[in-house]
């Protein structure tokens, strides 16, 4: 899947709309192939992006774990020192 579509459960503070909003963007452009729908298609995908928002915050919403929040800071420095180890020269 795309890479640029991250985990958004189990944070503190929990995901934000804007956050939900860039992964949704990421997955319609993945399933659509399009990046940039034209004209004709424009609404289609804004209602897409729209729907996969809504249905991933109901998701979030009803998700229970006994596992402690993640920390956004902590988790980007761990996925930033695997890209240093898969990528280095």
């Amino acid at each position: 899947m795309c890479r640029n579509i991250r985990q958004l459960h189990n944070f503190e503070p929990p995901a934000t709309r804007d956050e939900m909003h860039a992964s949704a963007l990421q997955y319609v452009r993945k399933i659509s192939g399009s990046t940039k729908p034209s004209q004709a298609n424009q609404e289609a995908f804004d209602r897409a992006v729209a729907e996969v928002v809504e249905a991933t915050a109901r998701l979030l919403d009803h998700l229970v774990t006994t596992a402690p929040p993640k920390n956004r800071e902590e988790e980007a420095a761990k996925a930033k020192a695997r890209a240093a180890q898969r990528y280095a020269a």
